[in-house]
């Protein structure tokens, strides 16, 4: 049986949901993570090294665990919180698991890039740990900050594939189910080329935001 334009289209639309929600999740528990990585660490506004040493060993203990693996091994967390561990609504959970971490090491990289002396001249001023985060940190590293975004949901359409492998639903399933286990080559090239016009027009348009911040 081929696939018809109304599969590919519900595939399509299933892959967006577990995109948009997985991102918004993992950029509410990654932003603050990664922000807290920089001001903790040794000599910056907010200098603590037990907050730093725990959670820089936490973060790079849940990047190097593989997602097909962190998929697996959160079954029991999944079915808990969505009441079930197939499908898209509990492919969001490992998602978030993945990309949170991630999001927290990108973060920290952009946000280590805002030249210091800015931090030094809010702190001049009598601005507070907040203020310099809020109204200097997080706008000088914004062009950088969209870049990282771009790159965390490039991953995340990349995740969603490997999630079909469990039946999560979205292009990667109906690449699984029809493509290669029916062996239809049709399918596989057709759900490849909606995966990299997806992945294209993410970066493309991560690439022109990020342009027009840098140019105000």
């Amino acid at each position: 049986m081929e696939v018809t334009s109304e599969q590919l289209s519900t595939a399509f639309i299933e892959t967006l949901y577990m995109v948009t929600w997985s991102l918004l999740f993992a950029c509410l528990i990654g932003i603050p993570l990664g922000v807290l990585l920089v001001v903790t660490r040794k000599g910056h506004i907010l200098q603590n090294t037990l907050i730093f040493n725990i959670l820089n060993p936490i973060i790079n203990i849940l990047r190097s665990v593989p997602f097909i693996i962190l998929l697996v091994a959160l079954i029991p967390v999944t079915r808990f919180i969505v009441d079930s561990s197939i499908g898209v609504k509990a492919a969001i959970v490992p998602l978030v698991f993945y990309a949170g971490p991630y999001i927290a090491r990108l973060v920290e990289n952009s946000l280590l890039e805002v030249d210091q002396g800015i931090i030094e001249a809010a702190q001049a001023m009598g601005a507070n740990a907040w203020q310099i985060i809020w109204r200097f940190m997080l706008p000088e590293g914004l062009s950088s900050l969209v870049l990282t975004l771009t790159t965390a949901t490039i991953g995340l359409v990349g995740a969603t594939a490997m999630a079909g492998v469990v039946g999560a639903g979205g292009i990667g399933n109906l690449a699984i189910t029809y493509g290669y286990q029916r062996y239809d080559n049709i399918t596989m090239l057709v759900t490849v080329i909606i995966l990299v016009v997806i992945v294209q027009s993410v970066q493309s348009l991560g690439n022109f935001v990020s342009r027009k911040i840098r140019r105000r």
